[in-house]
């Protein structure tokens, strides 16, 4: 209903008690301040100001648009300095995304140097399966992903770019006591009559189930666990074994023992995900990660 200029000029107007004054300060002519109060008093229905015999003052219907008017410049302003420094990268929000095992040290060190470079950026951070986090990037939820191309490989989608961040081995975890436990590398074939404990779920086609076939076998029994605590528990406990990226190992407890394969194939690629037109805090985040990958 009312304009932001108009509600500048109601303020100005108020804090100056001149309509002349107004407009030396607003670089308006006094004609034109006066024109404006008065379409403004129009559109709030009534007049705004007593005109006294030296100046104008507001009445009870101008105090009460001048508080609405003040609250709302105020919010403007906020806004503004808050779009500058996240245009240019140095403050605002950031919402970052990335699957479970990136965030054991990856995604956290990266967030600390962003952290220690930019401390006005607040990093909001979101963990979720790959597919799942791409689509929040195309609907507009997340600044910047971290994905990977394991088990299914990476989900094209429209209005997001995607780089290679790092490659990560595979290890498959053993309990300690396991007869294959001090050997290095381990044949997949070797692992045969195992369970195996894997997250992945539905018929699609996974890199595991490929590495199985090249090694002569179909896994015998899968165990559905979800969370990398319950995966290492399994294990742990006997019941099966797992893939374990190198990202996880130093969650790995000491009751496991993680071993190399032989299968070269048997690796992820980790990519960082923005969209078309990313924020520069996001961008910068992008250069932290490929630090953090390429380790000390």
């Amino acid at each position: 209903m009312f304009e932001n200029e108009a509600l500048r000029l109601l303020v100005a107007v108020a804090e100056c008690g001149s309509f002349t004054q107004a407009a030396d300060r607003l670089n308006y002519t006094q004609s034109s301040v006066s024109r404006r109060i008065a379409a403004l008093e129009q559109r709030a229905g009534g007049p705004l100001f007593d005109r006294l015999p030296r100046g104008v003052r507001l009445n009870p219907a101008g105090r009460a648009l001048h508080r609405h008017a003040t609250e709302v410049l105020d919010r403007l302003a906020r806004a503004e300095r808050e779009l500058a420094v996240l245009h240019a990268g140095q403050g605002g929000l950031l919402h970052v995304g990335a699957f479970a095992t990136a965030n054991i040290s990856l995604v956290p060190a990266a967030l600390r140097a962003l952290r220690d470079a930019r401390p006005g950026i607040e990093a909001v951070p979101a963990e979720g399966p790959t597919d799942v986090l791409m689509g929040m990037l195309v609907d507009g939820a997340l600044d910047v992903a971290v994905l990977s191309d394991y088990p299914y490989g990476l989900p094209p989608a429209d209005g997001v770019t995607t780089t290679v961040l790092c490659e990560d081995e595979l290890y498959v975890a053993l309990p300690r006591g396991h007869r294959l436990a001090g050997a290095e590398p381990v044949d997949l074939g070797e692992l045969s009559e195992e369970s195996w404990i894997q997250s992945a779920y539905g018929d699609r086609p996974t890199m595991f189930a490929e590495a199985c076939a090249r090694a002569g076998f179909s896994p015998r029994k899968v165990i559905r666990i979800a969370e990398w605590s319950g995966k290492f528990g399994y294990v742990a406990a006997g019941l099966g074994v797992a893939l374990v990226p190198s990202l996880a190992a130093r969650a790995v407890p000491g009751t496991l023992v993680l071993c190399r394969l032989t299968d070269p194939a048997l690796h992820r690629t980790l990519h960082v995900a923005l969209p078309d037109a990313p924020l520069p805090a996001a961008l910068h985040l992008r250069d932290l990660l490929r630090t953090a990958a390429d380790g000390p």
